[in-house]
Order: structure tokens, then sequence, then C-alpha cells
């Protein structure tokens, strides 16, 4: 239920997802900004969305408040995705990442198409080949590719 209200919150608000894990009382975000509305926008629909259709007109389900910290470059990215992929084996629920089926590791890890479209080196791939900008596998003349 989460992983379909976060896709439509990434088509909707035009936002890229870098990563993110499901916890049993959490979630771990890496998002980008929305191109549509602002990320607090994004977020209280993606809260709205998962609570109606779990409480429906219950009191609450979410804190109020969202914790954000503001990536500044490549290093911290990294340490943040690391961080969130490895927050089930941490917390004893798994034993290694790809384990966890509530995560975007496997979609990092090997490109597989889930749910939620994870924003990746699979992805720009896949964007760039659709675009027709990936240029075709070229045999080198000194390649180990030409030893038989």
């Amino acid at each position: 239920m989460f992983e379909s209200a976060l896709e439509r919150v990434r088509r909707s608000f035009r936002m890229r997802i870098y990563g993110y894990v499901v916890m049993p009382e959490h979630i771990h975000l890496l998002v980008s900004e929305p191109e549509r509305d602002t990320l607090a926008d994004a977020l209280k629909s993606l809260k709205q969305g998962v609570s109606r259709r779990l409480i429906g007109d219950a009191d609450h389900f979410w804190q109020k408040r969202y914790y954000d910290f503001n990536v500044r470059n490549h290093e911290q990215f990294l340490k943040k995705l690391h961080y969130i992929h490895w927050n089930p084996v941490r917390a004893g629920l798994c034993e290694r990442p790809e384990d966890w089926p509530w995560s975007s590791f496997l979609p990092h890890a090997t490109g597989v198409e889930e749910r939620i479209e994870i924003e990746s080196e699979w992805t720009a791939r896949k964007r760039e080949r659709a675009a027709g900008k990936l240029c075709a596998a070229v045999e080198l003349p000194h390649s180990s590719q030409n030893q038989a």
C-alpha cells in the first residue's frame, strides 16, 4: 500500500525517488524536490493517501512532522542511501539488505523494476536508450572480447 502511494506521489508531483525503506514503525526516503508544488505538499499527499487507506477517519496515523536533511554532495548522497538500505539489517529484521522486500535496494543493485520507479544508474540508462542517446556496444580492436 505504501509503495503504490509513493509511486502515485512520484508521478503526480514529478519527483525522483532515489531510495526508500519501509520499516515497521517508520520510513526513510531519499527524494528530489518535486517539480510540481513543494516537498511538504508531496509528503502531505503521501501521508494522507496512506492513512486514509489504513485507518479511515481515525485521528492520526503519522507523526505531524517529518525530519528532512539536505544532501549537498555525492558523498552525503551515498552515505544516506547506504544508511537507508542497511536500516532493516541494523534493526535485526533481515540478514542482508536484499532480503528486505520493502526497500529500493534491489532496483539499485540489479536494475529490477518494481512498484516504484527508482532513480538510479539503471533508470538513467533506460531513459538514454529510449531517447536513442545510448550508443550500441562498440567492439574494440585490442579488446579481450577478440581473444579466442
